[in-house]
């Protein structure tokens, strides 16, 4: 089984997640720039962040052969800081970088105006750079703030199939599919998704669009709830090629749209097409 972990926060996580994972499948991650727990003063901490996103952590991954990758944007809980803003200026410096795959996480946390305003900038961003966007749907009151975040896209001009809505749940699964956008699904120990839960919404919208990630973070979480779930998907009766489109295929065709998904040396014979050659590993079509 290979794995493509579509959002987890490795700065998080410690040397011995990156073994395990390694030995469980996972091949390739994306970390987006998140909140880190508390309060950041100004600008320069962002810096320092985001160049460890796409310095650091690629080293530290590719020690034991996982293929790191980043998102970048000011998050929306930060987005209501005004110590945070000039953070939007920064953006750009980094959204031009090769391992940058995404403009993310961006959206909703409380649904404030200022979120309103910063969303509405990182997705203008998404299209100036040519880049997907991960969007992060609000832990309270999911449906409105789902509601409010395709409403929002839809304004963007953004192509819908650049944009993943990530977090979602039964109460959202459907709304978000109906708008063309990729959904997300975080599988966590005690909250958002189980295995057993996404093996059910699979089972009822098919594997089209759909990406299942860890989250893993600082918080109660476990980046080994990707592989816990493939391998619910195969007891429930779901094929090889089924758990291999959900968890590396779907996001390799995702951020291979941003044309910087770079997998080669990762490639496995086994996913070449012995007749023409193709890999399956490439991202983009």
């Amino acid at each position: 089984m290979r794995i493509f972990d579509p959002h987890i926060h490795m700065t998080s996580r410690t040397t011995d997640d990156y073994e395990r994972m390694a030995a469980a499948g996972v091949r390739a991650l994306v970390e987006p720039a998140f909140w880190l727990g508390q309060p950041r003063t100004s600008p320069a901490s962002f810096t320092d962040y985001f160049d460890s996103l796409i310095g650091w952590e690629p080293f530290r991954a590719g020690q034991f052969g996982v293929r790191h990758f980043a998102t970048i944007a000011l998050n929306p809980k930060e987005a209501n800081d005004p110590r945070c803003r000039p953070v939007l200026d920064l953006l750009p410096r980094y959204l031009d970088k090769d391992a940058v795959v995404a403009v993310g996480e961006i959206g909703y946390d409380s649904m404030t105006p200022e979120e309103d305003e910063v969303f509405a900038a990182q997705l203008a961003l998404a299209v100036a750079y040519e880049l997907p966007a991960l969007v992060h749907t609000p832990h309270r009151d999911k449906a409105r703030g789902c509601e409010r975040t395709l409403a929002v896209v839809a304004e963007s001009g953004i192509d819908a199939g650049r944009v993943v809505v990530d977090h979602l749940n039964e109460v959202t699964v459907k709304l978000v599919r109906d708008s063309g956008c990729w959904l997300g699904f975080s599988i966590y120990p005690d909250t958002k998704m189980t295995p057993s839960r996404m093996v059910e919404l699979l089972r009822e919208y098919g594997t089209e669009r759909m990406l299942v990630n860890s989250a893993a973070d600082w918080g109660r979480s476990d980046p080994l709830l990707t592989r816990a779930t493939g391998e619910a998907m195969l007891e429930a009766g779901f094929s090889d090629d089924d758990v291999d489109r959900v968890l590396w295929r779907n996001p390799v065709e995702f951020y291979g749209q941003s044309g910087r998904l770079d997998l080669s040396d990762l490639e496995d014979p086994a996913a070449v097409d012995p007749e023409t050659g193709n890999s399956i590993l490439r991202g983009g079509s």
